[in-house]
């Protein structure tokens, strides 16, 4: 609710967790000429009955999504955050565990992430391979691709 509120995607905790993970500043993650934050929702979808964020419409993919990619011209490193972003541009039917621990096979210029929100902090300390072998690696192409610039 807070990201609708402010009308800035990742603007909250999650958002303060990706960032560290792509070693990027806010002011850099939101330099619109140079990253691109593409939502598979366009809205907040809500909350279901346990509290937690309702998945994406569907409709929003099949509306807007694909228009949106589209538009991006030189597109050097993709980072796919969570399972849907993951089965819709990646195709993927496995569990988000198993893509991202594959993630090999798709960098340098894809990464799938888990999603970073607190709910997934059990799933980190499950898995230090993420923070000791992924994101040296993306962090250090994303330095590559941000200084290209």
């Amino acid at each position: 609710m807070r990201v609708h509120q402010s009308g800035k995607p990742f603007d909250d905790p999650s958002g303060d967790r990706l960032r560290d993970w792509l070693g990027l500043s806010p002011d850099e993650f939101y330099d619109q000429s140079r990253v691109a934050i593409v939502p598979m929702a366009f809205c907040f979808p809500g909350y279901d009955a346990k509290g937690s964020d309702l998945p994406p419409p569907k409709i929003c993919g099949q509306t807007w999504h694909h228009k949106v990619m589209a538009t991006l011209r030189q597109v050097q490193v993709s980072v796919m955050v969570g399972g849907y972003s993951q089965k819709y541009h990646m195709g993927v039917k496995t569990p988000v565990t198993d893509t991202v621990a594959n993630w090999r096979e798709h960098a340098p210029d894809l990464f799938p992430l888990p999603h970073p929100s607190w709910r997934n902090t059990g799933w980190l300390k499950k898995h230090p391979w993420f923070e000791t072998e992924l994101l040296p690696v993306l962090r250090a192409q994303v330095r590559d691709v941000m200084q290209d610039e």
